[in-house]
């Protein structure tokens, strides 16, 4: 599952980016938009165990964990079962997670333990290469557009780190429309000098990420319009059959 979410992304990144002969950019779903599908706890080795996160989109987080001494192979055995019992359904990386884990009935040694590896579903992270896919550099930069970029270099420098054009994009996650940016209108800086057209997906109920593209200044806003509704709708249609509502 994990690996069609990343295929469906790069597809429509590319397919957009070719129809309109610009940078195209996608943000994947941030990680706490998934729940918890299973978890599994493995006695790797008689003091490291390893505990894997399965989200309802597929995702996989993997984590391991070095105790002082011998781990009883009835404990890992229990700690699956409870985690899944606990935190099966709850959304990734929530903070109610260590409240639901929470039991007085529980012995020392299971609380003890449940506290150890918590931080494998407590403390997930993201990162912005993970979460920022963008195709079309090439074409953004050809003669034919290069004349309306006066600040290129600082563009790709910007689209190479990725974090704030994701920070940019994430700050219209709630638009239930198509937005578009023009010069300073831009919320990033760095893409001050550009413009930028982009619409959301999702489900019916709330929006997942966006798709956009980056351009000159000068550039066919009707046809950008269309396209990055029409890439919005197909990813919607997608995780549509990917995420349990």
């Amino acid at each position: 599952m994990r690996r069609e979410v990343d295929g469906a992304i790069r597809e429509t990144t590319a397919a957009l980016s070719q129809v309109t002969d610009l940078v195209a950019l996608v943000t994947a779903p941030p990680l706490h938009t998934a729940t918890i599908h299973r978890i599994e706890v493995l006695r790797l080795q008689p003091r490291v165990v390893m505990v894997v996160v399965i989200a309802s989109n597929g995702g996989v987080t993997k984590r391991a964990f070095t105790f002082d001494r011998e781990v009883d192979t009835g404990l890992v055995e229990w700690a699956a079962s409870y985690l899944n019992e606990r935190l099966s359904g709850l959304g990734l990386g929530a903070r109610m997670a260590v409240d639901r884990l929470r039991d007085a009935e529980l012995g020392r040694q299971e609380t003890d333990f449940i506290g150890e590896i918590s931080s494998a579903f407590t403390d997930l992270e993201e990162s912005a290469e993970d979460t920022l896919y963008f195709d079309g550099a090439a074409r953004l930069l050809s003669e034919e557009h290069l004349a309306d970029l006066p600040h290129a270099d600082d563009l790709m420098r910007a689209l190479e780190r990725r974090v704030n054009v994701l920070r940019a994009l994430r700050t219209a996650i709630d638009q239930r429309s198509v937005f578009v940016w023009i010069g300073g209108e831009n919320p990033a800086p760095e893409l001050r000098s550009v413009s930028v057209v982009g619409a959301n997906y999702g489900l019916g109920y709330r929006n997942l990420g966006s798709v956009g593209i980056i351009g000159p200044l000068r550039m066919d806003y009707a046809t950008a319009i269309a396209s990055v509704r029409g890439a919005a709708g197909e990813l919607s249609r997608f995780f549509e059959t990917v995420y349990d509502e």
